[in-house]
């Protein structure tokens, strides 16, 4: 009796393990959000794992191990394999207190899932909030170390360019910190994604990432404005930050408008304009007659019965001109007789369209205002360099703009009538396109670095966004973008002032 007892027990913990083998093999052969392995690296004391969850796009990663340091390392790893350059972002935080001061989450780049691997990681410590760039460069070496300036960032991103690694990390709300180490060799295909490590053979700990974006970007050779990578167009909570995307596709997507009902999106992609229903995510084409090269300087008016458009099919050197058509589509009406002409912004009544435009031999570019009723163009600054980004506040008392005339590009107001010319932001930064919140609060506009000429705003670029109220005050990065022209060129908040969208970029296969 006691034989077949015994018999039994072997039976079912047979069963056991082979449900566990197979639930293992399955894990690593199922799709978990953008990756797809969960793998127990090194073969720590206690298993972890991984889920994502689809409605909250965010991944919970619970983990074990030794350590990630000297020649073998131990943890729980969710990744793919990545050829050739990659950016890899991410906002991260333990669920608990934790046990271990030295236990870690972050972004790693493996040869192989191996414990020994080759391998460079970008890592926050869990108790003392260092972060630093760590590395093995061969199998079994003993791992190297930068160390940020940065402490306990909540945001990491780590980038590829061939053997160069670039760690980015930031406090919320802060510009990046930046380490890179050079001369690092991996396999051009490599293990990528996220991890996490107790440091204590005994513990498993967890923690949740979310606006995870794994970004593949241009190639170093491409041609502005004739060669262009995919497009994701995002709409995020400015309360929480949380990101999502709505709308992927290979081709260039730029400028989404929120329409003032807030049922879609109105993008431009490869000239034509097309409408995103937020909650069926269908897209249709707005016909817009002759107009087939618009740009992405398209404006709706306030009360979402207007679309301004600026397209460039009619002029006899291909110069951008503003135009006035139904927001649901049909025949456009000229608005601008001279090109170049950029559309940004209608007054609260409609009566007023201002732009950013050249007239005469246009040494530079200003801010012109037009009359629908008296049909005329008002030039409303006069200032050497690039005014652009002219956009009126919902109660009309202001338009505010984006001007090189201090030297970098930056952020000012003025009355609509061009008088009391004040500048609002003074940092080292390039910032453009202002837009005003619908409550009237705040202005979020996007952010170059100063390796980028002040009057230029490129494509595929590493740019943040940032929010600062209407009067002024301290701008904070409220997301950390690769994208540039096309991403926020125009009004991009929701009628409700709690949401805005914009696109990102990389390339969509």
């Amino acid at each position: 009796m006691k034989v077949h007892k015994f018999r039994i027990q072997i039976f079912y913990l047979t069963i056991l393990i082979a449900m566990n083998t197979a639930c293992k093999q399955q894990q690593e052969k199922t799709s978990i959000g953008i990756f797809d392995k969960s793998t127990n690296v090194g073969n720590p004391k206690l298993e972890g794992g991984a889920v994502y969850n689809d409605v909250t796009d965010e991944y919970t990663l619970r983990g074990a191990g030794t350590n990630v340091w000297a020649e073998r390392d131990e943890f729980q790893f969710l990744s793919k394999k990545v050829k050739g350059n990659f950016i890899l972002q991410t906002r991260v935080r333990f669920i608990s207190k934790g046990v271990n001061m030295h236990r870690k989450v972050g972004i790693m780049v493996r040869d192989t899932l191996t414990g020994e691997s080759a391998h460079i990681n970008a890592v926050l410590h869990g108790g003392d909030g260092l972060t630093s760039l760590q590395f093995r460069r061969a199998v079994g070496n003993q791992t190297e170390e930068v160390k940020s300036a940065d402490n306990a960032p909540t945001i990491i991103q780590l980038e590829r360019k061939g053997d160069t690694f670039i760690m980015s990390t930031a406090v919320e709300g802060k510009p990046f910190t930046v380490v890179e180490v050079k001369d690092m060799k991996l396999n051009t295909e490599a293990n990528v994604g996220i991890f996490i490590c107790s440091h204590d053979s005994t513990v498993v700990e967890e923690a949740i990432f979310d606006n995870v974006r794994l970004i593949i970007p241009a190639k170093d050779d491409f041609v502005p404005y004739k060669d262009y990578i995919g497009s994701h167009i995002e709409i995020m909570d400015m309360t929480t930050l949380k990101r999502k995307i709505v709308h992927s596709s290979p081709k260039s997507l730029q400028a989404p408008n929120w329409t003032p009902d807030g049922s879609a999106l109105v993008f431009n992609s490869e000239g034509k304009l097309y409408s995103f229903d937020v909650k069926t995510s269908a897209v249709k084409e707005i016909p817009t007659g002759f107009a087939v090269h618009n740009n992405n300087d398209h404006v709706l008016s306030f009360d979402g019965k207007i679309q301004g458009i600026s397209d460039h099919t009619q002029h006899p050197n291909g110069q951008s001109m503003v135009y006035i058509l139904p927001a649901e589509g049909g025949e456009p009406e000229q608005i601008t007789t001279e090109g170049p002409s950029y559309l940004h912004g209608f007054s609260p009544d409609a009566e007023y369209l201002v732009y950013t435009a050249g007239r005469g031999n246009f040494e530079h570019l200003d801010i012109y205002r037009y009359s629908r009723t008296t049909k005329e163009e008002v030039q409303l600054t006069n200032t050497p360099g690039l005014d652009d980004g002219s956009e009126y506040t919902p109660d009309g008392k202001y338009i505010y703009f984006n001007s090189t005339r201090t030297g970098l590009m930056q952020i000012w107001r003025m009355k609509p009538d061009g008088s009391e010319q004040e500048q609002l932001t003074f940092d080292e930064s390039n910032n453009w396109f202002p837009h005003v919140s619908p409550d009237g609060k705040w202005i979020v506009f996007i952010t170059y670095g100063t390796e980028i000429k002040a009057d230029d705003h490129p494509f595929y670029k590493h740019v943040y966004l940032r929010v600062m109220p209407t009067n002024g005050g301290e701008a904070k990065v409220v997301t950390y973008l690769y994208g540039g022209q096309g991403s926020m060129n125009v009004p991009s908040w929701s009628p409700d002032s709690k949401q805005i969208s914009f696109v990102s970029n990389s390339v969509v296969e």
